[in-house]
Formats: structure tokens, sequence, C-alpha cells
């Protein structure tokens, strides 16, 4: 008898061939700007979707980035200022605590923002294929206009204070202030991608950083100057803060008072960047299979 012979199977026409598989990267460490950057498209679209949607089916509307800020400045000049007696250096204490306001806001909104990606977008991650790290760069992002609106009502407030006499100095320094937001924003997003990574196996970790949050606002200065802490050991300990330098720099370089130090700023830029690497370890890894657990 003759062997059999087996022959290939014939493709029929209509069965489907494809061009491109996805799988995930094994490197931790893998950041690809060029598919970031062809699915630029999508991330102006989840941009725009998240501006738009922040205060949706609202009467006001957009307004409540205005309102919101100016009401928090009513509280805390009539209540640090008026009834604690907290001093500001010199500086009127609507510029101090709007820009006080608006610069921790910025972080602490792209550090809540960051930290939901995973569970926020669940339902998009299992239907669309999409560089996962766009999540935590919309955040940041969409946050940053809020900010810039922000900032706006800071300078027409500090035109009004010039143009009425009051003298405020703005040192060279300002020139770095888009550097410092930039360092602010990346900081926040290092943060966020090490929670937002937790987060999809351990939920009470976003309860937690909702505390962590509030808390951080009083270590930070924020609502006083760094000049009002005397104790060498607290001021030692806040200034290791890493939001600290980079919130004193700011109000250095607009208002003419705070601290400008290049060695904490360097500190600053370094938890930055370990924050950064960790985080996107840690991103790169859950990704891979965190719709097991989401």
């Amino acid at each position: 008898m003759q062997p059999l012979l087996k022959q290939n199977p014939v493709k029929e026409k209509n069965e489907p061939h494809w061009n491109t598989v996805i799988t995930p990267r094994d490197r931790l460490l893998t950041l690809d700007w060029r598919e970031i950057w062809r699915y630029r498209d999508m991330f102006t679209l989840f941009v725009e979707r998240a501006f738009r949607t922040a205060y949706k089916q609202t009467i006001l509307g957009p307004l409540w980035f205005i309102i919101t800020p100016v009401l928090s400045v009513i509280v805390y000049v009539t209540v640090f200022g008026g009834v604690a007696k907290i001093p500001t250096d010199g500086v009127p204490p609507v510029l101090f605590y709007l820009l006080g306001i608006s610069v921790w806001g910025y972080f602490a909104s792209c550090l809540n923002s960051t930290s939901n990606s995973f569970v926020t977008n669940a339902d998009i991650f299992g239907k669309v294929y999409f560089p996962r790290i766009i999540m935590p760069m919309v955040a940041v992002t969409t946050n940053l206009l809020v900010f810039v609106i922000q900032l706006a009502i800071f300078f027409a407030f500090y035109i009004y204070y010039v143009a009425t006499g009051t003298e405020l100095t703005i040192h060279w320094q300002v020139v770095l202030f888009p550097f410092l937001m930039l360092l602010l924003a990346l900081m926040a997003m290092g943060f966020g991608m090490v929670f937002s990574s937790l987060t999809t196996k351990y939920r009470d970790l976003q309860i937690m950083l909702t505390k962590i949050i509030s808390l951080w606002v009083y270590v930070t200065p924020v609502i006083y100057p760094m000049s009002l802490v005397t104790n060498p050991k607290l001021h030692l300990a806040m200034s290791l803060n890493p939001v600290t330098p980079v919130v004193e720099a700011i109000r250095f370089s607009l208002l003419g008072q705070g601290q400008f130090s290049w060695l904490w700023l360097g500190y600053s830029a370094l938890v930055t960047t370990i924050l950064l690497l960790v985080g996107l370890m840690l991103f790169n890894k859950v990704q891979k299979s965190f719709m097991d657990t989401v």
C-alpha cells in the first residue's frame, strides 16, 4: 500500500488575514512614543470629552471652573486671614490664596484623575485598543486647561492690585514657570500611575488616597507661607514634601515671596523621576492582565 499524502489545506477566499497582532510587551520600561503619536486623534477626543463632561447637565456649566476657586478664596481669606490671622508675608491675601489654591488644585486633580485610570476606563479598555498610557496623559492635559482658566483669574486680580498701587515683585525665575508646572504635572502623573496600578486589586487604596490628599495640603505651604515654620526640624520635614519646593518657587517667581532653591527643586525632580519610572513599570505590568481583576 502506498502511504497517504497529507496535503496542505487550501485557504478559502473569505478566510480572515490578520495584519496586526496585539500582544503585551515584556519590557516594563517600554514607552512607544511613535504609537502614542499615531493615536493622537484619540487623545484629542478624550481630552475634549473629559473637559465637556466635567460639568455636563449643569446650569452654570464651565462657569464652575471660575466659581470654585473664587469661593475657596473667599473662605480662605475669611477663615485663615480674618479669623486665624495667618500672615501672607505682605502679599495681598486674595493673590496669595488664589495662586496656592490653583497650583495645589492642579496637582491634586491630576493625581486623583490619574489614579483612577484603570478603574474608570475599564469598559473602554475592554473593547478598544489604544496605548493605555494615553489616559494618564489625558488627565494631566484636561486639568491643565482648567488651571489655565484659574491662572487667568489670578492675573486679573494681579493687574487690579498693581493698578491700585500695590507693590508686587516678579523675579526672573518666572521664565521657569512652565517647567515648574511640568514638574508638578509629571509628579502627579507618577504618583497617580503607582496608585492606579495598585487599585486594580486593592480598591481600599482609592479611599486611602482621598484621605492622603486631604491631609497633604496641610503639610504643603498653600494656606500659609513657609516662613511661618520656624522650627528647623519641622521646616526640614516639610521641605522633604516634594510639592513644597515647587509651590514655593512658583510663589517666589510671581509674587516675590517664598523660597527658591535649586537644591530643593533638584530633589523634587529626582523624586519625580523615580516616581515616573516606578509608575511606568507598574503600569506596564498591570495593563497585561488588569481586565481579569477590575
